[in-house]
């Protein structure tokens, strides 16, 4: 007995998206194994590579590409005017939607900008948005998100009173990949400005390409729970790394770390009471 499962199409082509899969051959399938076509008949009858955007609808090559065309320097000169433009968060955001310079809005649903409180003493920022973060506009809302709240609530806080919360990256990557250099240098003036602009006490970079990116630390279970000191361009303030959520949902047994350094952080708090 066999079992065949029927799939909607429009799904399909968004899972594909989700995955990272953005270009479309052809909608038909075709037998790659049957001999091949003479190579003048070939070249005519070849079909346009399509980009599939994350919508799941196919569009023209000759499409201009919106933000790729950008070259990586002067995307990130371009990335630093921006920021530095804004004068206060909103401001920010808007610069952020306005920006091209990054292909991954391109792919992205949604900008995600922050969450949580920005007068909180605590500001926390991670790695990139979800799926979940991805198709709400917010960081931190998937299980990642669900187990964080929690950590914070352990020591007291709540991210709609004491903590605000945004990410090195406000564009999901395809796939929930790790972000490239080449794209968090791009967006490193936008995050930099973020922190300036919310001027917290301490901020707490949660996994290692936040830590590595805003404190230049490598290896996440070296150099979490260490208090190094940040340059928001107006004071240095404390910070902290500490274990992603996403990595303590795949490894429980770390969470005994994660818990260290909310005490850490809870105890840096009581300090400067």
């Amino acid at each position: 007995m066999s079992l065949s499962v029927s799939l909607d199409p429009t799904e399909l082509v968004t899972w594909y998206a989700e995955m990272g899969i953005t270009e479309a051959l052809d909608e038909t399938p075709h037998n790659h194994f049957a001999d091949p076509l003479p190579q003048t008949n070939a070249a005519m009858r070849s079909p346009a590579l399509r980009a599939v955007p994350s919508s799941g609808r196919a569009v023209s090559a000759t499409r201009p590409m919106p933000a790729a065309a950008t070259a990586p320097d002067d995307a990130a000169i371009s990335a630093k005017a921006l920021a530095q433009e804004a004068l206060n968060l909103e401001a920010l955001k808007e610069a952020l939607g306005r920006f091209e310079g990054c292909a991954l809005k391109a792919t992205a649903k949604n900008l995600v900008f922050s969450d949580g409180n920005p007068a909180g003493r605590v500001m926390l920022v991670g790695e990139a948005p979800g799926a979940d973060e991805d198709r709400l506009g917010l960081p931190f809302v998937g299980r990642s998100g669900q187990l964080l709240d929690r950590m914070l609530a352990s020591i007291g806080l709540s991210r709609k009173e004491h903590v605000y919360i945004a990410n090195l990256l406000p564009w999901r990557p395809p796939g929930n990949r790790t972000p490239t250099p080449q794209e968090v240098a791009i967006c490193l003036p936008f995050i930099q400005r973020q922190i300036e602009l919310a001027d917290p006490d301490i901020l707490v970079c949660v996994g290692g390409p936040s830590a590595q990116g805003l404190l230049g630390l490598t290896g996440i279970l070296a150099s979490r729970g260490k208090w190094v000191e940040y340059d928001t361009g107006t004071r240095r303030i404390r910070a902290l790394a500490t274990l992603h959520p996403a990595y303590l949902l795949r490894q429980p047994l770390q969470k005994r770390l994660a818990w260290r350094d909310m005490r850490a952080l809870k105890s840096a708090l009581e300090e400067n009471t």
